[in-house]
């Protein structure tokens, strides 16, 4: 078998959106999907280039001329919204795919205390790591995005030990890992792509955390009250959402913990916010990205 490799380098900004389409076309048999090549520090380990080159590896028989055109025609549209340069390709003998596949995939340190690691890495953790085993077949990158890593700094400081929890637009299911590892007692996963959904689950399995996150389909939040929320969709959607009740699933005293918005959608996610009663406790940022966490009314 000879592969097919796809390469292009983008912001950090880009480079979720592109993983997004890489995955969308990984062979159904896995072992594909979007791989991140991180390489912009320098000796001392300090960043000084924060592009990255995002790789996807295409088998190479009767479908890849098609798959290929489909590919070139996604980074097309996504370059009317992203500066995304035109795409490298190459071909990669079966013994090169595997070690050039693998290679890539390092442990990312994300927050004060999370470890996210690639299944065949070993990781010696420090006393107060968390380390979390995904799958980069399907969604390594996601650890890269800011809203993600901006979701998983405000999730280790309102997470308590015991709590319920709803992610809201799951994905890969790293947010749901993340909150069953800090100590939640139950995490109900819900996304309305079945591709999340499976990644999800197998995730979950991975991590042996199937007994405490259960997963749905779904583009509504599904029935209950949880005590911390995480929504890391769209700002237009989360908007949506919150129109739609998500803020009537929180407990009293319950977190909301929010983002996929632009530091420029902001107040109109706080204007939503507020409406429902819940009260902003904090905003991060990290580029032009922005999260908020924000907590409902206590029961008086």
């Amino acid at each position: 078998m000879r592969w097919l490799e796809i390469s292009v380098r983008v912001d950090q900004e880009a480079a979720e959106a592109v993983c997004e389409l890489f995955n969308r076309f990984a062979p159904p048999e896995g072992n594909g999907g979007a791989v991140v090549e991180i390489n912009g520090y320098d000796a001392r380990g300090e960043l000084k280039d924060s592009s990255v080159v995002v790789k996807t590896y295409l088998p190479i028989d009767e479908r890849v001329d098609a798959i290929r055109q489909r590919v070139e025609e996604g980074l097309w549209h996504l370059g009317q919204i992203y500066p995304i340069p035109e795409p490298q390709f190459r071909e990669l003998a079966q013994e090169d795919w595997i070690d050039g596949w693998k290679s890539q995939f390092q442990p990312l340190r994300v927050g004060a205390r999370l470890v996210i690691k690639p299944s065949w890495h070993a990781w010696e953790p420090s006393p107060n790591d968390v380390v979390i085993e995904l799958d980069p077949g399907m969604a390594f990158g996601t650890g890269l995005h800011p809203t993600t890593r901006l979701c998983l700094r405000l999730l280790e400081r309102y997470l308590r030990p015991g709590i319920c929890v709803l992610d809201q637009g799951s994905g890969s299911g790293i947010l749901s890992l993340a909150a069953a590892k800090l100590g939640a007692a139950r995490v109900h996963a819900r996304d309305i792509d079945p591709a999340a959904v499976q990644a999800t689950r197998e995730n979950a399995e991975r991590n042996g955390l199937s007994d405490r996150i259960q997963v749905t389909m779904g583009a509504l939040p599904p029935e209950g009250r949880y005590d911390l929320i995480l929504c890391n969709i769209l700002a237009d959607v989360v908007i949506k959402l919150l129109a739609d009740g998500l803020a009537d699933r929180l407990k009293a005293n319950g977190v909301l913990i929010t983002s996929g918005m632009l530091t420029s959608q902001v107040d109109d996610v706080v204007s939503a916010i507020t409406s429902c009663g819940l009260r902003v406790l904090e905003q991060q940022e990290e580029g032009d990205w922005a999260a908020l966490a924000a907590r409902a009314p206590d029961a008086g």
